[in-house]
């Protein structure tokens, strides 16, 4: 039994003589007082997918089951107002219980990235009737997935895929690829381009006519996540299409702060898992610092290595929410819009910053745990290479390089970052 020093649901901290794991004890203090009650609702549901992830990993068995407990549970309305029918979670807190459910398993949060994305959008958006519609199927648990990119032969900043007039209403045309989640969603949030050549977008049902989602995302790593290809044949789209350029501004940082939460978890599972393999090995070395790895201060000062990369990754991350909020709270608040701007390109250097950081943090915690083992730990039954293979294609999906130049070049020349992340084929040179 561990003296554990918790808050309480006052807020208030309070002694707590209950077991807790000490490779737990030291992840700091939750993020809000409400914290707490939130996470109860969800850590037995972690617990179990948990409990299969690395089958599923081995396997490659999609994980229908995971979502399906997280769909029934709410998982999806964290960001609606309690008011409205929601859980009412802060951004700090949102982005802590992501971390929490990548520690059981780092395809959810990503599988889940475009969901909360336009759950946040929605919420912060104005009480039209779009909101109106959507609120309810989010406070009920409705899941989003999301049809961005495009693999074709589109240029940069472009789209072949076409919303349409179709009938009285809106249709979809087109393919995309990297449609993370959309395979376990109920509606699919699909950006294309619009009659008169203008970048919009509509929602169609998930498994609505004209629409054929494909499992073909052949990564090494985050293999889970259905970030195949979606088409759309003539898909009708539910309401009118909705101008990217109206949706909320710090979408870019918000998006990268779901990897953010996604790589500290990764972190937090490979910090367990490398200490309960040292904690229970009985095998080691005739050379060997001590008689067993649990007592070899070489063995000894790798898990703490790691312990404190996954410490600092979570550090990061809640400072990361907390820039991520201030954005939200300024688009929500009222204010001028170039006092919003102001605090949306903090945001964005804000997160920024914090990406090329911990991407390395969690990228060095996830190999150097395999120095505290044997060959055994090799084994694809402890898929214990998961770790490295995901964040290392989550560090890919935003690449990392381009983010210290824009830090540069905002803190030498104040030239704002940019805030629309696109990949096409390269501009034609010109002649």
């Amino acid at each position: 039994m561990t003296l554990s020093i918790l808050p309480n649901a006052a807020g208030t901290v309070t002694a707590d003589a209950t077991p807790w794991p000490p490779e737990r004890a030291a992840r700091g203090a939750p993020p809000s007082p409400s914290y707490a009650a939130l996470a109860a609702r969800f850590r037995p549901i972690f617990a179990r997918i948990r409990q299969d992830a690395a089958r599923r990993e081995t396997e490659r068995a999609l994980p229908f089951d995971a979502i399906g407990q997280l769909r029934a549970a709410r998982f999806g309305a964290l960001r609606v107002p309690e008011a409205e029918g929601g859980l009412g979670a802060s951004l700090p807190d949102l982005f802590e219980l992501l971390a929490e459910l990548a520690q059981a398993d780092s395809n959810l949060p990503q599988a889940l990235r475009n969901h909360f994305g336009f759950a946040e959008d929605t919420v912060g958006s104005p009480d039209d009737s779009r909101r109106r519609h959507w609120i309810p199927r989010l406070a009920a648990g409705d899941l989003f997935g999301g049809a961005w990119s495009e693999t074709g032969t589109a240029v940069v900043g472009t789209f072949e895929t076409r919303i349409h007039r179709q009938g009285d209403g809106w249709g979809l045309t087109g393919r995309k690829y990297y449609t993370t989640g959309s395979l376990y969603a109920d509606w699919i949030d699909v950006v294309g381009t619009g009659e008169d050549g203008e970048e919009t977008s509509v929602v169609v049902a998930a498994k609505g006519p004209g629409v054929t989602i494909d499992d073909d995302w052949d990564g090494f790593g985050q293999r889970l996540t259905a970030s195949g290809t979606a088409t759309f044949a003539e898909a009708p789209a539910i309401g009118e299409p909705l101008r990217t350029e109206v949706r909320f501004a710090y979408g870019t940082a918000f998006f990268q702060a779901v990897h953010l939460a996604t790589l500290t978890g990764i972190a937090r599972a490979a910090a367990d898992e490398v200490t309960r393999a040292v904690r229970e090995r009985a095998r080691t070395y005739s050379h060997a610092a001590g008689p067993r790895p649990s007592v070899d201060p070489q063995v000894l000062q790798i898990v703490g290595r790691v312990q404190a990369l996954a410490y600092a990754a979570g550090a990061l991350n809640r400072q990361a929410a907390e820039a991520v909020q201030r954005a939200y709270e300024a688009r929500v608040g009222g204010l001028p819009e170039a006092a919003a701007q102001a605090i949306n390109v903090a945001s964005e250097i804000e997160l920024a910053q914090a990406q090329t950081v911990l991407t390395s943090l969690v990228l060095d915690a996830t190999t150097i745990l395999f120095d505290a083992l044997g060959a055994s730990a090799t084994s694809r039954s402890h898929a214990l290479d998961r770790h490295w293979r995901n964040a290392r294609t989550i560090a890919s999906h935003n690449p990392r390089i381009f983010k210290d130049r824009i830090v540069g070049d905002f803190a030498v020349n104040g030239t704002e970052p940019p805030f629309q992340w696109k990949i096409g084929q390269v501009l034609p040179a010109a002649s």
